[in-house]
């Protein structure tokens, strides 16, 4: 399943970028490249970030969709080096599915967390280790080495990882951080309480960059988090102004009036993160849903 946004436009723009080339990204002691993914569109904006990393023994994020091109692509970029590694953030289709062939062909481990029993969730991903929260993946790399943290972010789906490149202090967010954006939270599997409490988290990180699966790189780290929090917020707080302004209502209603700064065309997808801001207002004692209307509290 693509991401999508939910009040903000796709179709971000990634200036001097080429689909499917490598591009070298800022680094230090670690190189890292960055493969624009062949599948633009509304919600996946100019397409999926795929990560590799390292020289001699390299891991990959975020593989992407099914792809024959994008495949070559990724083998070109390989080369004579060896893919140790295809890590993925989480199992929407627009993520992981190409995992699996990759690994075939390659040999490499793949490593993650298994798709839960959802909606558009990519069941072909299996991990070949069980991944937990904090785990460090050493990675030898020639001469030199990387070490990639696991960190376990739920929220926009409950088995999202985002994924440390420590001596770079460079995040690679997945969907759980965007450049530009704000990926949509679909419950029940996706959770409001869970994506705020992942995010406020991160600030707690070494962190230098945010290398997000959409959109360019955020260099800013902490500003962009604190950002996104306060927005979050913000709307929470706009929606249940908009309950308490409207007594008790229907959905329609409600994403009509909590959500009237977005386009038309993406309220169906603010309707599903309103959703997620519902529910956990409702856990917070503020909101009742009486089906099929809701209610402010007080």
């Amino acid at each position: 399943m693509s991401i999508s946004h939910d009040d903000s436009p796709a179709g971000l723009a990634q200036a001097g970028l080429v689909p499917g080339a490598p591009v070298d990204l800022a680094t230090g002691a670690v190189r890292v490249r960055r493969l624009l993914g062949l599948n633009p569109g509304p919600m996946t904006g100019p397409g999926t970030n795929s990560y590799l990393l390292g020289t001699q023994s390299l891991t990959l994020i975020d593989p992407g969709p099914i792809d024959a091109a994008q495949q070559q692509n990724f083998l070109d970029a390989i080369g004579d080096a060896t893919l140790t590694n295809i890590v993925v953030t989480h199992t929407h289709g627009d993520h992981s599915p190409a995992a699996k062939g990759l690994a075939a062909l390659t040999g490499a481990r793949l490593i993650g967390l298994n798709a839960p029993d959802a909606a558009g969730q990519d069941h072909s991903f299996v991990s070949d280790r069980v991944c937990t929260d904090g785990d460090v993946i050493a990675c030898q790399d020639g001469a030199s080495h990387y070490s990639l943290q696991l960190v376990h972010t739920p929220g926009h789906v409950s088995n999202h990882l985002c994924v440390l490149l420590r001596e770079e202090g460079m995040l690679f967010t997945g969907d759980h951080v965007l450049q530009g954006t704000t990926p949509v939270i679909l419950p029940p599997d996706g959770n409001m309480s869970d994506y705020l409490n992942s995010l406020t988290r991160l600030l707690e990180l070494p962190l230098v960059s945010l290398a997000p699966a959409h959109g360019e790189m955020m260099l800013a780290p902490f500003t962009e988090i604190e950002k996104l929090i306060a927005h979050r917020l913000k709307r929470e707080a706009k929606i249940l102004g908009a309950l308490r302004e409207l007594g008790e209502c229907s959905d329609d209603d409600l994403v009509q009036k909590a959500y009237d700064d977005v386009g038309s065309h993406l309220l169906v997808w603010a309707k599903k993160t309103m959703s997620a801001h519902l529910i956990k207002l409702e856990q917070d004692g503020l909101a009742l849903f009486d089906a099929p209307l809701w209610k402010a509290v007080r």
